[in-house]
């Protein structure tokens, strides 16, 4: 899969303003190879943060060229926010939950944990191992994790991003198993620098593919 991370500066009073104007991108749910998009405000920073996954880097690739651009400009001349920051890039390890992987997660969650990872050198295979060994099964076996993904933005940029079914069952997971999971993967062996947000999610920012492929006006 390919995945795409947003960071949007939104000034409050123009908060109106940027969510009407996510609601234009479920014009997209035909597009081929969307897995799907989700977002909602960071209660830390206030600031939007959005997630969408494809299924490769071709899908996504086609989407910038063919419709990226026309559901900007009819989303308004200026769609709300003052600074913009995205970033991409392939997935590396899908991380098991409560649904069938993450395809499904997006269609449920009501949360998005995001860890944006920045390494020491040297250390990307051992932080991957840990990231399958420690981290995947230890949220999965906490309950309400629905299923993640870990994205290589950079080389020594990571995003690991899970899906939630809301925010109690983080907040459980974050009480109870968090701190015995750290201990096991000493991320300070391998993380330089790590930001974490955990995001609600906006029901009406959610894009999913459009169910109907038969109609779908002879897209393929």
């Amino acid at each position: 899969m390919w995945a795409k991370w947003i960071s949007c500066e939104v000034p409050v009073a123009a908060r109106g303003q940027f969510f009407a104007a996510q609601l234009h991108w479920s014009r997209i749910s035909d597009q081929p190879g969307l897995v799907g998009q989700v977002g909602g405000w960071d209660p830390a920073t206030g600031q939007a943060r959005l997630l969408g996954l494809w299924t490769g880097a071709e899908a996504y690739g086609g989407f910038m060229r063919e419709r990226h651009d026309a559901v900007v400009a009819e989303s308004g001349p200026v769609a709300g926010y003052s600074a913009i920051e995205t970033a991409t890039g392939g997935t590396v390890l899908e991380m098991p939950g409560e649904t069938a992987g993450p395809a499904a997660a997006l269609r449920r969650a009501a949360l998005l944990r995001v860890a944006d990872c920045r390494l020491l050198p040297g250390r990307q295979e051992h932080f991957l191992d840990v990231q399958r060994t420690v981290w995947a099964p230890g949220m999965a076996a906490a309950g309400g994790m629905l299923a993640g993904v870990v994205t290589r933005l950079e080389p020594d940029r990571y995003l690991v991003t899970t899906l939630w079914s809301g925010s109690t069952a983080h907040q459980r997971y974050a009480a109870r198993h968090l701190p015995a999971l750290r201990s096991r993967a000493a991320p300070e062996n391998d993380v330089r620098s790590m930001t974490g947000h955990a995001v609600p999610l906006e029901a009406a920012w959610r894009v999913l593919p459009d169910p109907r492929p038969a109609e779908r006006g002879g897209r393929t």
